[in-house]
């Protein structure tokens, strides 16, 4: 099975998703979008935007 995202509402009546891996981690948690459309164009936004993201490790000392 592959990761999902799963989207929810908060005690606050924002929506927000959230990433989790096939083992049933939580990889990532998006900030409160106020409408449901807005939460899903989110996700969309996550699929197009960071298929091959590289991580870029500030904390590492550059020698």
């Amino acid at each position: 099975m592959a990761g999902k995202f799963v989207i929810s509402k908060d005690k606050r009546g924002e929506y927000r998703f959230k990433l989790v891996a096939a083992n049933g981690q939580t990889i990532a948690v998006s900030e409160g979008y106020s409408t449901k459309v807005a939460c899903v164009n989110g996700v969309e936004s996550v699929r197009k935007n960071a298929p091959d993201a590289t991580v870029d490790d500030t904390t590492l000392a550059s020698v």
